[in-house]
Order: structure tokens, then C-alpha cells, then sequence
């Protein structure tokens, strides 16, 4: 694989930057103290704050990463436990930033618009956790899997260990993948079929692993049903330990944590498709079939996430030692960015339909198109259309 980027005389010249990727979870636990010391309520909304609008300001103003690891040092960087730490680290940060949201919730010190904007802060460190499971959910080590259905239980999205995994990396850029988002499909549009198709899947996927091994459904091994079982004896915990008042608003963060997972994966795949072999079979997974944004705050923000090409390319890699590459397509601008585009499906077009049909050097037919689209579409470029 070509990489590119200039190459640092050091293993990693971003090493204690990793550390920042923590201010994530730490969301969770600054609402309080900077409302107690300011007076100013519009920070119960600090989440949304720093991922929709200091993040893509940040990005802008500091640019490019620019930097990929030496294959000389994979080894070294692959076995640096440094990097775990900064994963595993999220996890403990996240929970207590969970709980001292539940005592909130329950309280009557609070408005129902404050408890709505720590909901929503609570909601965006929930989907920043998938990721953060994301990383540890591809790891072969036992106790770093379990970490990632811990991730999970905030958000409530468990079955999202076995899909990702299991469907998702198998199908992805194909029109089968629930996950992946089609040319000319809105992010409205691909939510309810994305989330829907990957239930399906997960729970199709793990009854089939389960029955090859003569086991039932409700076995112990059954990775769903764990991942869930987490959710379930977290949220009881809270309950519990606050009330029912809670529970709206724990429901509440958990549909905006699985709804800006969902957002990510349909930026990161738009409109792509992967080739096919001589026998019609799906090609293998290139770098090619993944967006790109080597925006170096959020590379950071969301642990390499953005150099998710090569990711797919090689998903043994651990995110220190992911690369950018020149075979991948690149969006505009960071991942945080893209998000806030996406909610405006006309934007999102006018951005992002031009740059799909450049990939595929104006032939659209060569893109994965949304099936009630389609005949539209090939009109509109006229199957094969000039690059814009």
C-alpha cells in the first residue's frame, strides 16, 4: 500500500497527543463545574459545543496530520502499551461521567432544558464510546474484547460488536451492507435502513456462529445477548441508584450515542462500491472503498478513526499504526464536519456527489446508487458523466 504524508524520524510524533483523545469522555464530567463557576446553563450542552462546532473550527485552523508511521516500526507501535492504556483509560472516565449525570437527571435542581442538553453531551460521549469499542471490538486479545461491550453499555447498540465485525467488514461498499450509504441516499434515508438491516444482521450472524456450534440462542456465549445483558445491568444499576426519574433521559443519550455512530458510517462509505472479480464476486476490500479526512484533531479526537481506508484495508492494524493513503478517496474536511453537512441532505449532495463521481473518474455507474434512485441518477450523468 502507497502511503503518504511525510515520514517522522520518530516511531510517533503524536504520541502524547493521544492522552486528548480522553477530553472526549471528560465531557461528561465538566456540565456541573463549568455552569457552577460561569452561571452560564448553555454549557449542560458542552458535548454538542465541542463536537459540532470547536472541533470542525480546530480542524480548519490546524489542517492536515501530514505524518504516517514507518513500516520499520509497526512492530514496535503494534506492542507499545502506552496506546491501550489511552483506550482503556476512556472507559472508566465514561461511567462516572454516566453516573454523575444519572444524579442529575434525577434531581429537581435542574430544568427540563438543562436535562435535555446533558442528555445530548451525554449522548455524544455515549456514540464517541462506539468508537472507542470500535478499537478494542477488533482486537484478539480476550479482555480487550470484553472492554468493548462495556463501551457499549451506555449506548445500548451491543449487537454492534458481532455486526461490525462479522457483517459489516465483509460487505462493506456493497449494496448489501446496511451500513454502507448509497449515492443519492440521504442520512434520514439510510438511518432507519441502517439501523434496522444491522440488528437483523448482527442477530442472523450470531444465531448462525452459535447453531455451527450446536449451541442455542440463549447460550452464555451468545455475544448479543452479553453485550445487551451489560446494557440491561447497567441501566438497573441507575435506576436503582436514582430513581426512574432518570430513565428518559438515559434512553435519550443512548438513541443520540447510536444515532452519531450511524451518521459516522454513513459518511464514511458514501456512494462507494467495491469491484468485481472475473466470477462476479465481491473484490476484496481496498483502500479505495473508504473515506479519508487526515485532519489531525480529530485523527486524534476519535483515535485514527478518519484513516479509515486502510482500516478496512488491514483490520488487525491498532489505530497508532493506521496510514493515509493515496489510493483513498478524501473528503473535504474532518469527520466532525462532515456530520453537520450530512444533516442537510442538499448540502451534503452539493459537497459530496461530485466528489463520488471523481473516484469513479465520471463513470457513476461504477458507484453504489440508492435502488429507487438509480434510473434517476444514470439519467441525471448520463452513466457516464465528466468529473467535476
Amino acid at each position: 500500500m502507497q502511503s503518504v504524508g511525510n515520514r517522522s524520524g520518530r516511531p510517533d510524533p503524536k504520541r502524547y497527543l493521544w492522552v486528548l483523545g480522553l477530553v472526549a469522555p471528560s465531557c461528561a464530567l465538566w456540565p456541573s463545574q463549568l455552569v457552577l463557576h460561569t452561571g452560564l446553563r448553555v454549557f449542560w450542552w458542552v458535548g454538542p459545543i465541542i463536537v459540532l462546532i470547536v472541533i470542525p473550527v480546530l480542524d480548519w485552523v490546524v489542517g492536515e496530520d501530514g505524518t504516517n508511521p514507518r513500516d520499520e516500526d509497526y512492530e514496535l507501535l503494534s506492542n507499545d502499551r502506552y496506546y491501550r492504556w489511552c483506550t482503556y483509560i476512556f472507559l472508566p472516565i465514561q461511567l462516572i461521567g454516566l453516573a454523575i449525570a444519572g444524579y442529575m437527571w434525577s434531581g429537581n435542581q435542574l430544568s427540563v432544558l438543562d436535562k435535555l442538553g446533558l442528555a445530548t453531551t451525554l449522548g455524544l460521549v455515549s456514540g464517541i464510546g462506539i468508537n472507542a469499542a470500535h478499537e478494542l471490538g477488533h482486537r484478539v486479545e480476550r479482555a480487550e474484547r470484553w472492554l468493548a461491550k462495556i463501551a457499549l453499555a451506555q449506548s445500548g447498540y451491543g449487537h454492534f460488536y458481532v455486526e461490525h465485525n462479522k457483517g459489516h467488514h465483509a460487505r462493506v461498499a456493497t449494496p448489501e451492507d446496511p451500513a454502507s450509504a448509497r449515492l443519492g441516499e440521504s442520512l434520514w434515508e439510510f438511518l432507519p435502513r441502517s439501523v434496522i438491516g444491522g440488528f437483523r444482521s448482527a442477530v442472523t450472524l450470531e444465531r448462525d456462529r452459535l447453531h455451527r456450534r450446536g449451541l442455542s440462542w440463549w447460550s452464555p456465549q451468545n455475544n448479543v445477548l452479553q453485550a445487551w445483558s451489560m446494557t440491561l445491568v447497567l441501566y438497573l444499576a441507575l435506576v436503582v441508584a436514582f430513581g426512574p426519574a432518570l430513565l428518559p433521559y438515559l434512553l435519550l443519550q443512548g438513541v443520540i450515542g447510536a444515532g452519531l455512530l450511524e451518521t459516522v458510517n454513513y459518511v464514511e462509505h458514501y456512494g462507494l462500491l467495491r469491484s468485481k472479480r472475473p466470477n462476479g464476486t465481491w473484490a476484496r476490500c481496498s483502500p479505495a472503498d473508504s473515506w479519508n479526512s487526515d485532519r489531525l484533531v480529530t485523527n486524534i479526537f476519535l483515535f485514527h478513526l478518519q484513516r479509515h481506508s486502510d482500516h478496512h484495508a488491514n483490520p488487525g492494524r491498532r489505530y497508532q499504526t493506521l496510514r493515509s493513503t493515496q489510493e483513498a478517496p478524501q473528503l473535504p474536511a474532518g469527520y466532525a464536519s462532515m456530520i453537520v453537512l450530512a444533516l442537510v441532505p442538499s448540502v451534503w449532495r452539493r459537497v459530496m456527489d461530485h466528489r463520488v463521481l471523481a473516484h469513479y473518474e465520471g463513470d457513476v455507474s461504477r458507484a453504489n446508487i440508492a435502488p429507487r434512485k438509480r434510473g434517476r441518477i444514470l439519467a441525471a450523468y448520463g452513466g457516464r458523466a465528466t468529473a467535476a
